[in-house]
């Protein structure tokens, strides 16, 4: 059938339908209605404690009772060094300045920053480690607050990607594809789940600033978008100054009134389109404009923090009450999911060291150290831990050779694919355990491989989701966030 032959017959179902006693406009408003229904529901449960009902989302998900209602996921851009924050590798202080074995980095692939390099000096961490808690969890002094959580998270040793350099990186394990274009994971969670909350966003996105004095790699709106998806899925950015949200307060001389008389007018022309056309995004683009109205009180009230109580801003520290910070962002985020957001992604760029990495790593980690641990702390006595899960992880790993100049005090390191660490916390995670390991140059992994497509395989699990079932059909392919590979969830990391 050519694509001509395809609209005209759409085009003839839309007819009929048009035609038909109440035409797709019926087919809309019902659909609203069942919506609003729903979240007079779910207010209803939850004033009465419950339980709440989510809206919109498939109706055959969740496929299976969820650990996690919702995620709170801490990215690390730029890619923070394992072997200078988890995994320790004290061997490799007797191998400092030598050159790192042929046998060990076996014709692996090379970034264009080192590959002409004619050595590959091993450059053992500076910093000292520790274990920590009753789970004996190895961790730098870089990171003295999430030492003391250790008990309640859960180490990934082995995690690793085919991706090499940042962009498609992040976009790999954010999309499951290294070509941009794809949902990602919060959109996925917010089309297959729907969400808990009528008056903000399923997804919300925040940037917070960094410290280190490197450039940051650049960050594209496509890590959050919604992809193929209908555009009512992607993240919403919230910004550290002035309204959270673009235009979310009125402009002078514009009253409430005036902007809902403006937006049911604009409804009215938007459904005269779908009616003649028939493109989702119409009904889409309704959507969005009637949850920036409604975001614009329901909002600001959050990002508020002047109600937290004292002892609550002193655990995530003094950046707290610094709008922008990570320590800021990890208690909006706390707020936001404790209103039923379902996904709450947060960017903490400037981690790509590949010189200056004992002073760049040590502000890295002064900026997310406290606010990680309080964020896991915040939900604990909040009893939010139990349903809440929440991720951290970069988008690959580095060498333990330098990069450039090697020194006792200086050195560098570049992108390194084939193994890295992260951890997970909360709703149905087992606490207090370290999964996976590497060889004693923290190159090659030994025990327990961990993709980032099972990574994410695991993440839906967690949330009720059969990373097999959730696909939309796309350019003639059935599109899935976890690939086409026969991937499973790690289940050695739940309870």
């Amino acid at each position: 059938m050519t694509p001509l032959e395809r609209f005209q017959l759409a085009m003839t179902r839309r007819a009929f339908l048009g035609r038909s006693a109440a035409g797709i406009g019926s087919f809309t408003l019902a659909g609203m209605l069942a919506n609003q229904a729903r979240y007079a529901r779910a207010s209803t449960a939850a004033s009465i404690g419950v339980g709440s009902e989510s809206a919109g989302g498939l109706p055959e998900l969740p496929h299976f009772a969820p650990k996690a209602k919702r995620m709170i996921y801490l990215i690390m851009n730029g890619a923070p060094s394992q072997m200078d924050l988890f995994d320790y590798k004290p061997k490799m202080n007797d191998l400092f300045d030598k050159d790192l074995p042929e046998s060990v980095r076996n014709g692996q692939r090379l970034t264009t920053m080192t590959s002409g390099q004619k050595r590959f000096p091993i450059a053992p961490s500076m910093f000292k480690f520790a274990q920590h808690g009753q789970s004996g969890a190895w961790v730098s002094e870089l990171l003295p607050h999430t030492a003391g959580v250790v008990d309640d998270l859960a180490f990934i040793k082995s995690l690793h990607t085919e991706a090499i350099n940042h962009d498609p990186a992040c976009t790999y394990i954010q999309t499951g594809n290294q070509i941009p274009g794809r949902p990602s994971m919060g959109s996925w969670l917010s089309y297959g789940l729907g969400t808990e909350c009528h008056n903000l966003p399923a997804f919300v996105v925040m940037t917070p600033t960094w410290s280190s004095k490197n450039d940051a790699q650049a960050l594209f709106s496509r890590l959050w978008g919604s992809g193929f998806l209908p555009s009512k899925h992607q993240g919403v950015a919230l910004r550290a100054k002035g309204d959270p949200v673009l235009y979310l307060s009125d402009p002078p001389g514009v009253t409430g009134k005036t902007r809902r008389d403006m937006l049911d007018s604009l409804a009215e022309l938007n459904r005269q389109q779908f009616d003649e056309f028939g493109d989702p995004e119409t009904a889409a683009r309704t959507a969005q404009y009637e949850m920036a109205f409604r975001m614009q009180t329901s909002l600001p009230n959050v990002v508020d923090i002047s109600g937290e109580s004292p002892a609550t801003l002193d655990l995530y520290g003094p950046d707290v009450k610094q709008p922008g910070t990570f320590a800021a962002s990890c208690l909006l985020a706390r707020r936001l999911v404790e209103q039923g957001v379902r996904t709450v992604q947060i960017f903490h760029r400037g981690w790509d060291q590949h010189a200056n990495l004992p002073r760049d790593l040590k502000s890295q980690c002064h900026d997310v150290d406290q606010g990680s641990a309080a964020l896991i702390k915040d939900l604990k006595q909040r009893g939010l831990f139990e349903d809440t899960l929440v991720v951290w992880t970069g988008e690959f790993g580095r060498t333990v050779y330098c990069q450039g100049n090697l020194t006792k005090t200086e050195y560098g390191r570049d992108h390194h694919p084939k193994c890295f660490t992260a951890w997970m916390a909360g709703a149905g995670v087992k606490p207090g355990i370290t999964y996976g390991a590497t060889d004693d140059f923290s190159y090659n992994i030994t025990e327990n491989p961990v993709h980032i497509h099972e990574l994410n395989a695991t993440i839906l699990h967690l949330m009720g989701i059969d990373h097999r079932r959730l696909s939309v059909k796309h350019q003639g392919l059935d599109v899935r966030l976890t690939g086409v590979e026969p991937v499973k969830p790690v289940m050695d990391l739940l309870l």
